[in-house]
């Protein structure tokens, strides 16, 4: 019998294999950056075939690592950034134009032809504003710019897919056979799936100009989709859980029943608050989104607050400032000053996402005076993370009822205790970081393992879940209330950048 199962995590930086035991222990890894692409300001890309290529280097990595072959793996999961869009051809296999990425704020022109005065048009059905962020204005781009691209769609020869899709397509044998599907977190992302049919409309691909015949299969985020095909590794093994990466972390985190939730500090950081089967629609610039569907199981729903750049910052600090040199120096830079210094970093390099939703913003540092050294920008950073957090956790307490008592946290950011510290004190409440802190590939191969019987239940993978460590406020409610009204202060000084003379 297999006793292992495998996630490939196919991120916004880098790709990875990672193999879980039965009790949802790491054990092995293989990882692989991809290249950053940014043609334009504003425009941020990845190659789809690099990206191809570095999944099946990692999965050999990991098999290797670990001394394993493809007898020992039960299944496979797939979790991945969600709205990066991939457009291909189903007859080469080759894609027409780069992934255009989640990050990208290029269709903002798309955005307000759409939106005809009203960016939640379509919220209701979808759960989503009108906003560049998803997939659905990304393929309307690659249709309208790339020559030949809308022909060859309209011809029933392109297929799209966020980067789950691309990887299941290409693993179950691509152009020979592949499977095109996605599972529900995932559609929820396109602005094109209806929250409570789980299915496409038609009335809204229309209104985007995107045929029908590109868009993979909806399915669950817990079923066998496929056999991963003869040549590779894994030849023959179910393919067997889909999830979006930030649901994924949240299932990762056993955060199953109504009122529980999870936060991830990655690229950038997604709180999301699990609703159970009800479709709660945000008051507050939160995002209604699936949040899981197991098999034939009800539907389970989630409201999310979506910050667009937390871990990116950091690397902006070491890539395009050099500031630092590695990202963990961040901590030791940050720590060499006893604050702030009075200076705040807005990070809205595209815009601000919730709970606002502008995107005319554009990145501020503000408070500056020549006391503020290097160490309190590096400080000024890491604050920046847990205030955009504590404004999404008070939409998330507004648009619930409930005030958040603790806040689980996932992600490689959560390294950080100054970070994770100064979270603590800001939010008031407990931070809890579990022992398996790559919730996001665990919770994909959750998914994929109780498909397939590897894990009899829900029950089975919350007694997996285990307490690291803890972080306490220790900040005093009125400097509490000071350093958040100076934080909402820097925000509005972010605003009404972009204009027609902006690029």
């Amino acid at each position: 019998m297999a006793d292992y199962v495998i996630a490939i995590d196919q991120g916004t930086t880098s790709s990875r294999a990672i193999i879980f035991d039965k009790k949802g222990s790491i054990v092995s890894t293989g990882q692989k950056e991809h290249e950053q692409i940014f043609p334009k300001a504003g425009w941020v890309e990845h190659d789809p075939a690099e990206i191809w290529d570095n999944v099946r280097e990692v999965i050999g990595q990991a098999l290797s690592k670990g001394d394993l072959t493809r007898h020992d793996i039960a299944a496979v999961g797939i979790t991945n950034q969600r709205e990066t869009a991939v457009v291909w051809d189903k007859t080469t296999g080759k894609a027409v134009y780069n992934a255009i990425v989640w990050q990208d704020t290029r269709t903002q022109s798309i955005v307000d032809e759409l939106a005809q005065g009203d960016v939640e048009r379509y919220k209701s059905i979808v759960g989503l504003p009108l906003a560049t962020y998803f997939s659905g204005t990304k393929i309307k781009w690659i249709l309208d710019n790339v020559e030949g691209a809308r022909e060859k769609a309209e011809a029933g020869d392109l297929l799209f897919g966020t980067t789950d899709c691309w990887v299941l397509w290409n693993l179950t044998g691509g152009t020979d056979g592949g499977v095109h599907a996605t599972d529900v977190t995932n559609a929820s992302r396109t602005l094109f799936m209806d929250l409570e049919t789980l299915s496409w409309r038609d009335d809204i691909l229309a209104d985007f100009g995107v045929p029908k015949s590109m868009l993979p299969e909806i399915k669950s985020s817990s079923e066998v989709y496929g056999n991963v095909e003869s040549s590779s590794l894994l030849r023959e093994v179910p393919v067997s859980g889909i999830l979006g990466d930030q649901q994924a972390a949240t299932f990762g985190q056993a955060a199953f029943a109504a009122g529980e939730s999870k936060n991830t500090y990655g690229t950038g950081n997604f709180l999301i608050f699990n609703t159970d089967t009800e479709i709660v629609h945000s008051k507050n610039g939160l995002l209604t989104t699936v949040g899981y569907k197991l098999g034939d199981q009800p539907t389970h729903y989630a409201l999310e607050g979506s910050i667009a750049v937390t871990g990116s910052l950091i690397q902006w600090l070491r890539d395009n400032l050099g500031i630092i040199s590695s990202a963990p120096e961040v901590e030791e830079l940050a720590k060499s000053v006893e604050d702030n210094g009075g200076a705040y970093i807005v990070p809205a390099f595209s815009g601000l996402f919730a709970p606002y939703w502008r995107p005319d913003a554009r990145g501020a540092l503000v408070g500056l005076t020549r006391y503020v050294n290097k160490g309190h920008i590096a400080r000024a950073a890491l604050e920046s993370t847990a205030f955009q957090t504590a404004e999404v956790i008070e939409a998330v307490n507004a648009d619930s009822g409930v005030e958040l008592t603790e806040l689980k946290v996932d992600g490689g950011m959560t390294a950080n205790d100054t970070l994770m510290q100064f979270q603590a004190d800001i939010l008031g409440v407990p931070v809890v970081r579990p022992v398996v802190a790559e919730t996001t590939a665990l919770g994909a191969a959750y998914a994929a393992g109780l498909a397939v019987g590897f894990w009899s239940g829900l029950e089975d993978l919350a007694a997996n879940w285990q307490e690291d460590k803890r972080w306490e406020p220790n900040l005093d409610a009125d400097e509490r209330a000071r350093q958040l009204r100076l934080w909402k202060k820097a925000v509005t000084k972010s605003m009404d950048w972009v204009d027609a003379d902006v690029k």
